[in-house]
């Protein structure tokens, strides 16, 4: 892709517009940046940007802005559907994403991890793998590093492996990992995509790109990834904690086995994961099979994850508090994955829920909720929606407590939990009704639970 001269516009100041424009700055392009927060809002972003002769536009987008571009650079966080890219599109102007720019630079492979729940610890705990095994990799996408960010550092021989999300695949043109990971597909960000079949085609766009001799690596216990695999043209791999698959890794009598043409072999023991819950150990396996795939030896894998530990605000312990453990699952956005933060615990839990609703459906959660869940705490925005759908504490569901905040909640469960309890933060919400983003108010959670600790 030549840059030089050309008038780009990047949609969106989060991490990875601020990223790309730097870029695509540096390499010759004539960049302007368009974003609808106000200036004050983007103070720590804008000063960066001007210094290196890019031109800003807050609080809206102009309709002129998007005229006469000859790329135009979306941020995940932008609907496609905005008005002005719906209107960029019919006048024929090229419209991509961060991920897709990235590609277009990158010289190495690429593995690329996503599904609704599990990419940020799979991602992690894979690049350590790489690493161990003596891989020169980088590690980022969705989260930490924006993928256009390694276009300076990688080289070809520099593995690639990145968290993507349904909103960065939405605009890939070409982008073409090596091994394509997807972990799940429940029910999330259907405030956006409005429709889970549309969610269920982003994220399928995943392999668009790949050819026979690449990898396609598949939950086999997940419905709608095992009907996936037929909009694949790489080899299909499988994961599964249930069954033994014929190409893939699954356990057997507490052994963790990967099976290609080779044969079977056995990898690590599940009592090596040192993480809770049996989402990790789908992503322990998912990770195995990727490595595997990528050529590291069993016993880099086993030593990698053996010293892994959890994923900040992915179910991470934060304090035991008068005999009362705290656990902070802020990355709990979405109601399956409070579903398996909830299964991570036998019973007494008091469950903090709340935040900015996805169109999400809590009654799912009612099961579980009258077998493990003392007291729920709801907070924020979603509020009133989640106490219209879980079951009453009369039809043998938990005590229901409107907190409001996220303080008011840890200090209402602080002053009835009794030892052997289990405080909770598990939203199955977005966070930007009260918070700037999960990891802020996972943050929040443990500042206040620390404080409580003394």
């Amino acid at each position: 892709m030549e840059l030089n001269g050309k008038r780009v516009l990047v949609v969106g100041l989060g991490k990875s517009g601020v990223a790309s424009a730097l870029f695509l700055k540096k390499h010759g392009a004539k960049v302007t940046v368009s974003d609808t927060k106000s200036g004050e809002e983007l103070h720590n972003e804008i000063p960066i940007l001007l210094d290196n002769g890019i031109t800003v536009e807050t609080g809206g987008h102009g309709e002129r802005t998007f005229r006469g571009q000859d790329l135009i650079v979306v941020s995940p966080g932008v609907p496609v559907d905005v008005a002005p890219l719906v209107q960029a599109r019919t006048l024929g102007e090229s419209v991509i994403g961060e991920i897709e720019l990235a590609a277009q630079f990158l010289p190495g492979p690429i593995v690329a991890i996503t599904g609704s729940n599990g990419k940020t610890t799979t991602t992690t705990l894979t690049g350590e793998i790489m690493a161990a095994s003596g891989f020169p990799v980088l590690v980022g996408g969705n989260i930490g590093t924006p993928a256009i960010s390694f276009a300076e550092r990688a080289k070809p021989e520099t593995l690639i492996v990145l968290e993507v999300s349904s909103f960065q695949l939405e605009t890939i043109r070409t982008f073409r990992p090596k091994v394509a990971v997807v972990l799940n597909v429940t029910p999330d960000h259907l405030d956006r995509h409005r429709t889970f079949d549309v969610y269920v085609n982003a994220k399928a766009r995943v392999f668009e790109n790949q050819q026979p001799d690449d990898f396609s690596v598949l939950n086999a216990d997940d419905s709608t990834c095992v009907a996936l695999a037929a909009r694949t043209h790489a080899q299909v791999f499988w994961f599964s904690r249930q069954k033994e698959v014929e190409r893939g890794a699954w356990v057997r009598d507490g052994n963790i086995l990967f099976r290609n043409e080779k044969g079977p072999r056995e990898i690590l023991q599940v009592s090596d994961i040192p993480l809770k819950g049996a989402h990790n150990l789908e992503n322990v396996l998912a990770s195995v099979c990727t490595a595997m795939l990528m050529g590291c030896a069993p016993e880099k894998i086993r030593e990698a994850v053996r010293t892994f530990r959890a994923v900040e605000h992915r179910l991470e312990f934060v304090a035991t508090v008068k005999g009362v453990d705290y656990y902070n699952d802020s990355k709990a956005t979405n109601v399956d994955a409070t579903i398996k933060a909830l299964e991570s615990f036998p019973a007494n839990i008091h469950l903090i829920l709340g935040g900015k609703d996805k169109g999400s459906d809590y009654s799912v959660l009612n099961d579980l909720l009258r077998k493990r869940v003392k007291r729920v705490y709801t907070i924020g925005a979603a509020a009133a929606k989640i106490e219209s759908q879980i079951v009453a504490q009369k039809d043998g569901g938990p005590e229901l407590v409107r907190a409001g905040t996220l303080e008011n909640a840890i200090r209402r469960a602080h002053a009835v939990a009794q030892t052997g309890d289990v405080v909770l933060l598990a939203p199955a919400c977005a966070s930007f009704d009260q918070f700037k983003s999960y990891e802020h108010r996972g943050k929040v959670f443990k500042e206040i639970v620390q404080a409580l600790a003394g």
